[in-house]
């Protein structure tokens, strides 16, 4: 029992050694690859949790992009040249996913402003099967109120 509790603190260690530097600022300070420090994962489960975020956000949930950002932001934050060597295999998940989040707000305020701007003076007659607050009125389900 005694030997299993020192494996979980070796696995909850810090990435990068036993005293690593966040972007060189603070020497003594401890860092950890995720927003909840020492509650959270250890070195390997961290790059596995990046890898998941990153490839189920191309799986139509780009929203867990923005959770990989939200949760590695030390890691997404780091200067790579001054951050600890073991970020350097969570960093690739972390910079992508924040890439792509990026375009995916892009295109969708993009999508947005289109519709909500232009309306039916951009679409011309096709305005009227595009939107959708008048599916009622097509399918013919007001006319019983």
């Amino acid at each position: 029992m005694e030997g299993r509790g020192e494996q979980d603190d070796e696995e909850r260690r810090p990435l990068g050694g036993s005293n690593p530097t966040f972007a060189g600022i603070h020497p003594n300070s401890v860092t950890w690859p995720t927003v909840d420090g020492p509650l959270g994962l250890s070195a390997e489960e961290s790059v596995d949790y990046a890898r998941r975020f990153f490839f189920w956000g191309f799986a139509l949930l780009p929203f867990l992009w923005a959770v990989n950002c939200f949760y590695f932001w030390p890691v997404l934050w780091s200067r790579a040249s001054s951050s600890p060597s073991s970020y350097a295999r969570i960093r690739p998940y972390v910079v992508r996913s924040a890439v792509g989040f990026l375009l995916f707000a892009v295109l969708l305020s993009s999508w947005a402003l289109t519709f909500t701007i232009g309306g039916e003076r951009l679409f011309g007659p096709a305005w009227k099967n595009l939107v959708m607050y008048n599916v009622g009125d097509k399918l013919g389900l007001t006319g019983w109120m």
